[in-house]
């Protein structure tokens, strides 16, 4: 469960039915308003609401209904504003999260609402172009809810009675109204952001101090404006008036005029210079770690909070960390970052044109990948120590004459060190024995194998006889690498009398991945073209020793983009052409007995 953003309305009655007792120079009594951080309770009270924790609104113990809020921070960290708004009813049980952008779920259930409105569980319920209202009645009270994404108003048909409780009652009663369960752990965590030099408090309050000037003088006798004039200074002295919220205020009041019967502020909206009474942001939908806000380039769009965005913008990036694996990088760029940018996702590419980035829809990132199978233009290079996979995320370059986008570039790349060397033994009686090599972030698998005839379909093994001078073949295979990147090349093979490789003595078979000049009985296959390789001899033996043969062989893995994996061993030196390896080479050995 998580509570949503409501706004609520009343419905509109013929003055003889008015809703409200009328108390001269305060707001009607039944009147609560939550607007930006103020609950303006039913006596007229502001208060300021300072953290981004979840409260009661207006519960009421005998029947178990209840009105609960959220409050989240938006451009700033520290000044917080509702966010949702949750009506919780114990029979039947079930809630309606109003949300921004105009959207109600019933418990998990997305509502498809519209004017003309539909009860369920005895709430009415309905959705215009200013926000979306509901009613139910309780113990023979009615309650009205209004939510427009940014402000609240409850207000119910009788005056408050004695069994409900909520800061529309007590607005003052912060601490104890506080709803722990539903409130995020680190809700009340204080922040304090650097002063926003651009706001002119004094010509804020001049401003908010419109309340009591024409034409909303004439409701001032009704609706008190001094708790709107304070919750207007309040804020919009330490935030910025943007996103509606110089006029929001002013609506709320406005607002909280037209419920009363008696007051009529007229067409407020001209002398103030403020839009249509349309919600602010309705049916835009964002992600819970953005809000809807107006974008520097114009218009509006989901932005990213405040204290989601710190940390990428102290270290001034817009994106996640790259992920790395063996043969793929990808990169997520954080939508509202770029919204904030104004950049379009859409104009942005890697550096092969037609790799664009994958924006999920719910969450709005945008990732960028790579992979053996689409490089889209990858770079690959080897220092020696490290291979490294680059990619670049640029702005589309464009045929026009003019551009009214920044320039983009945003480089990311994978380091992989190369493997340690891995040095692995076993018996021809074994047949073929596979082993795993782990180095850094490869891990791939190597085996060598014996056979007694080229076509490799017989395997040698502890049955099968040998003899001198008798042709051999030897198979290397890996498996685990990605044969697009990487070619196997073996770079050396050599025998010696005992199991050790360093031991002697030492005959050469394969050196620099070539056969041996002394034996002419050598021939390599395949090295260097793929993921495997063989090579054939005829079989010897050591001169004064027992019999034992033990083969040794040394592999290398080798970056086949941009270089030649396979050994140069033309000319009489059979001297090899060196390519980009990965470090450290893998020693396999395989060992019989006469």
């Amino acid at each position: 469960f998580f509570p949503i953003n409501i706004r609520l309305s009343c419905l509109v009655f013929p003055a003889s039915q008015s809703l409200f007792n009328h108390y001269p120079g305060a707001a009607a009594a039944d009147l609560c308003t939550v607007t930006g951080r103020a609950v303006i309770d039913f006596q007229g009270r502001f208060t300021a609401v300072t953290d981004r924790c979840v409260y009661s609104m207006l519960s009421d113990s005998s029947t178990g209904f209840e009105v609960f809020a959220t409050f989240r921070e938006r451009r700033r960290r520290d000044v917080s504003f509702l966010d949702s708004v949750t009506l919780k009813l114990q029979d039947p049980d079930v809630q309606f999260h109003l949300q921004h952008g105009g959207r109600v779920q019933m418990n998990d259930t997305q509502l498809n609402l519209s004017s003309s409105g539909q009860k369920l569980h005895g709430v009415w319920i309905s959705k215009d172009s200013t926000g979306v209202m509901a009613n139910f009645t309780i113990s023979s009270h009615t309650v009205y809810l209004f939510f427009d994404g940014s402000t609240a108003q409850i207000h119910t048909g009788t005056p408050v009675w004695s069994s409900v409780d909520g800061l529309c009652v007590n607005s003052s009663s912060i601490s104890a109204q506080r709803l722990d369960q539903y409130s995020s752990s680190s809700c009340q965590i204080q922040y304090n952001d650097s002063l926003d030099t651009s706001v002119n408090c004094s010509a804020i309050k001049d401003h908010c101090n419109t309340l009591k000037e024409s034409p909303f003088s004439s409701c001032n006798g009704d609706v008190d404006p001094t708790p709107y004039i304070n919750a207007c200074s309040d804020t919009l002295c330490k935030y910025p008036s943007v996103d509606g919220l110089r006029c929001h205020f002013l609506w709320a009041y406005a607002r909280a005029c037209s419920l009363n019967s008696r007051a009529s502020v007229g067409d407020w909206r001209s002398a103030a210079g403020c839009s249509s009474a349309e919600g602010f942001c309705q049916d835009k939908v964002c992600s819970d770690h953005e809000f809807c806000g107006e974008k520097i380039s114009g218009g509006t769009g989901c932005l990213c909070r405040a204290a989601f965005a710190y940390d990428y913008k102290q270290s001034n990036t817009l994106s996640d960390p790259t992920v790395c694996s063996q043969n793929s990088g990808s990169i997520t760029l954080i939508g509202c970052l770029l919204e904030e940018k104004g950049v379009d996702f859409s104009t942005l590419h890697l550096n092969d044109r037609s790799c664009r980035g994958a924006m999920d829809e719910e969450k709005h990132m945008v990732t960028f990948s790579f992979d053996s199978s689409s490089t889209c233009g990858t770079e690959i290079t080897n220092n020696g120590s490290q291979i490294t996979y680059k990619n670049t995320i640029k702005y589309q370059n464009s045929s026009d004459v003019i551009s009214r986008q920044d320039q983009f570039y945003i480089d990311f790349s994978c380091q992989h060190t190369q493997p340690e060397t891995k040095i692995v033994a076993f018996n021809i009686k074994d047949s073929s024995v596979v082993v795993i090599v782990k180095s850094g972030q490869w891990n791939y698998t190597v085996a060598m194998k014996a056979y007694s005839d080229g076509g490799l379909t017989h395997a040698l093994d502890s049955t099968t006889g040998v003899v001198l001078n008798q042709k051999i073949w030897v198979e290397l295979t890996t498996a685990g690498l990605d044969a697009a990147v990487i070619a196997v090349e073996t770079d050396s093979c050599w025998a010696t009398s005992r199991d050790s490789p360093s031991s002697q003595p030492r005959y050469d078979l394969i050196k620099n991945g070539c056969a041996a000049p002394g034996d002419q009985t050598v021939q390599v296959e395949g090295n260097g073209e793929g993921t495997s390789n063989r090579f054939s001899f005829n079989m010897f033996q050591f001169t004064g020793s027992s019999g034992d043969v033990y083969l040794h062989c040394k592999l290398q893995l080798c970056v086949k983009q941009g270089n030649s994996c396979v050994p140069d061993c033309s000319g009489g030196s059979k001297r090899r052409r060196r390519s980009a390896g990965y470090g450290g080479p893998a020693v396999i050995s395989l060992a019989w007995t006469q």
